[in-house]
Formats: C-alpha cells, sequence, structure tokens
C-alpha cells in the first residue's frame, strides 16, 4: 500500500516517513499533489563472499595451465576458426 505526502509533510516527518518505509511501505511525496519521488525500503545488501570457502574442495590437474591443454580448449571452443599465432605471424 503507498501512502502519498506533501513535501511539506515529508520535511516534517522526514525520519517517521523513513521508519514507515523500513516497514515496507511506499510513500510517494508530492508537490502541488503531483507525485514527484518515492520512498521505498532499501533492499538488504547481499553478503560479500569471501575467497578461499572453497579450498580444500577442489583439484587442479598440475598441467591445468600448459600451452597444450590452452591449445586443446581453444579447439574445443573455436573448432578451426580460430587464429593460432602462425596465422598471425603470416599476415
Amino acid at each position: 500500500m503507498s501512502a502519498q505526502v506533501n513535501i511539506h509533510e515529508a520535511k516534517t516527518h522526514f525520519s517517521r516517513l523513513v521508519e514507515r518505509a523500513a516497514a515496507g511501505e511506499e510513500i510517494v511525496i508530492a508537490k502541488a499533489g503531483r507525485p514527484r519521488a518515492r520512498l521505498v525500503p532499501l533492499a538488504e545488501a547481499t553478503p560479500n563472499r569471501r575467497g578461499g570457502s572453497m579450498k580444500g574442495r577442489i583439484w587442479l590437474a598440475d598441467d591445468w595451465d600448459s600451452p597444450e591443454t590452452n591449445e586443446q580448449i581453444a579447439d574445443d571452443f573455436w573448432g578451426d576458426s580460430w587464429p593460432r599465432e602462425t596465422d598471425q605471424r603470416d599476415s
């Protein structure tokens, strides 16, 4: 449910309006009867992720970043259409 208040009333009772909005109510602030702004509850912020939460749960092969592995991944992704280093030097 939304309530409409004029600017003067919003300035006078701002703290109360903020508390009402925080409780889930939508407050429309009007000037000369025309809506100008909306006071709504702030969405809860999601907590920041912490690094290292998967420590000990993920295993990587010793050659996970070798040139051969990278080339195989590029071949799987691009097929025959990916620009190889030798193609770039010929240009």
